[in-house]
Parts: structure tokens; sequence; C-alpha cells
């Protein structure tokens, strides 16, 4: 791991900006709009994120998640930039890249909104920024990858937007086949077939 990372790797310029956002990493102060969007949104969010669920039920919990955020990033084993619309400050959602630096170097998205924030384009312009984000993270990272609901035609309809591929459906072991994977859609995005622009 540490030979790949040495040989792509470069620190990731943040914050990200875009026409109407702007995405970085979480400070401590974040803390109560995270908290907030969390559990205004959790019955909605339960399905596609029942981890970030479970790990946020108090405004504490909410301070230790973004703790361990700022770890994971010093470690690279996840990014997770908050999203925040630039000419409110309002804090909308966030957008994860999770890489598994073992060839070929993929990096999983995770994006949620506040639904006060949903259908106007606003996931679209933090994935276009996230995909951008991830590709100059590493001129290892072959591709990006992008779980979605197949009950949640919206985000996959986001990724598509962004290029996104769907890919066919996963093969399953015997034993597991008896769990229901076809509620799962997976979406690809090469890096050959990207225009990275310069950071």
């Amino acid at each position: 791991m540490a030979g790949l990372l040495a040989s792509g790797f470069v620190s990731p310029a943040v914050p990200l900006s875009t026409a109407r956002l702007l995405l970085r990493p979480y400070h401590p102060t974040d803390a109560l709009a995270f908290f907030t969007v969390l559990d205004a949104n959790r019955l909605r969010l339960q399905p596609a994120f029942p981890a970030r669920v479970a790990a946020v039920r108090t405004l504490a919990n909410a301070e230790r998640v973004l703790d361990t955020f700022r770890h994971d990033w010093r470690t690279r084993r996840l990014y997770v930039l908050g999203i925040w619309e630039q000419a409110t400050g309002r804090y909308l959602g966030d957008i994860s890249l999770k890489p598994n630096w073992t060839e070929p170097v993929t990096l999983e998205i995770g994006y949620y909104l506040a639904a006060d924030a949903e259908g106007q384009g606003y996931a679209r312009e933090a994935l276009h920024a996230a995909v951008q984000f991830g590709f100059r993270l590493s001129s290892d990272v072959a591709r990006q990858l992008i779980r979605c609901r197949a009950d949640n035609p919206r985000s996959c309809a986001v990724a598509e937007a962004a290029g996104f591929q769907l890919l066919p459906p996963r093969p399953r072991a015997w034993p597991l086949r008896a769990f229901r994977t076809d509620d799962i859609l997976y979406f690809s995005l090469k890096r050959e077939d990207t225009v990275i622009q310069p950071a």
C-alpha cells in the first residue's frame, strides 16, 4: 500500500468551489449543522446510509463522527467533504470518497443532501467536483464507483449525468443468493473516460 501511495499520491487541494457550492472537510464547529441535517432526514437517509444514521443520534455523536472524519482524511482512509451553498453558507449535506488503494485503485463515492436541497442540481454539481478531486488525488486512481438503490431514480440520474456507466449485476456466491442484491445498482467511471481539469 505504501508503495502505491507514494507512486502517484498528491496532497488534495481543498476546499473545492463550484458555481454555487463550497465542498470542504468538516471543522469541529460544523457539528451542529451536520447533526441537524442528519436528524431531520433520518428516516429518508436510513436505507442508503444506515451506519451514518446509527452513529449520529446526538450532537455529541456528531462531534465524535466529525473527529473520525478528520482522522480518516489524515490517514487517507476516507475523504468526506461537507457541501455548503456559497451564497448563503447553508449546509446541504455531504459527499465522500473511499479509496481501496489496491490495484485497480478505485474510489467509491457516496452522497446525500437534505430534502429541501434536492431537485436543484446541487448533487450533480457536487459530484462533478468530487470526481475531479478523486482523479487528481492520485495518478493511480483507475476508476470511481457509485452504488445507488434501484428505488432512488434521482440518485441514479445524478450518476449517469456525471458520465458513470451502469455495470452488469454482480454475480453472488450461492450461499448469498438468498439475500436480494437487485435493489443495488453499481455505476462506474473510468479515468480514461474523464477529462481531468487542472486544480
